[in-house]
């Protein structure tokens, strides 16, 4: 199982963001809409096959690196709320843990 620091999964998401947004302005299609019609096969195969393979798979790292990120952001707000002891939340900018 790979483990992944908040840094690493926000660096991932970058490049999967950034990689997306430049299919999406080449194609004029959203990412999600794209990958819908990937998924069910009904994207041409031959002139544009390497990039809809490339957009498909930076499109999966940036659902996974995003679930990941509220998997974690969950599990901080979740020991957050059991230290709570009354007044303001005290939030360390440090970065706290890693997710497997």
């Amino acid at each position: 199982m790979t483990t992944f620091t908040i840094t690493e999964i926000l660096d991932d998401l970058r490049a999967a963001d950034e990689t997306t947004r430049r299919f999406e302005r080449r194609y004029w299609l959203s990412s999600a809409d794209f990958y819908d019609l990937y998924q069910q096969g009904l994207l041409d195969d031959g002139e544009h096959s390497e990039d809809f393979a490339l957009w498909a798979a930076y499109h999966e790292v940036k659902q996974d690196r995003e679930t990941t990120l509220q998997q974690l952001s969950d599990e901080r707000v979740k020991r957050l709320r059991r230290k709570y002891r009354g007044g303001a939340l005290q939030i360390d900018p440090r970065e706290p843990t890693t997710i497997s």
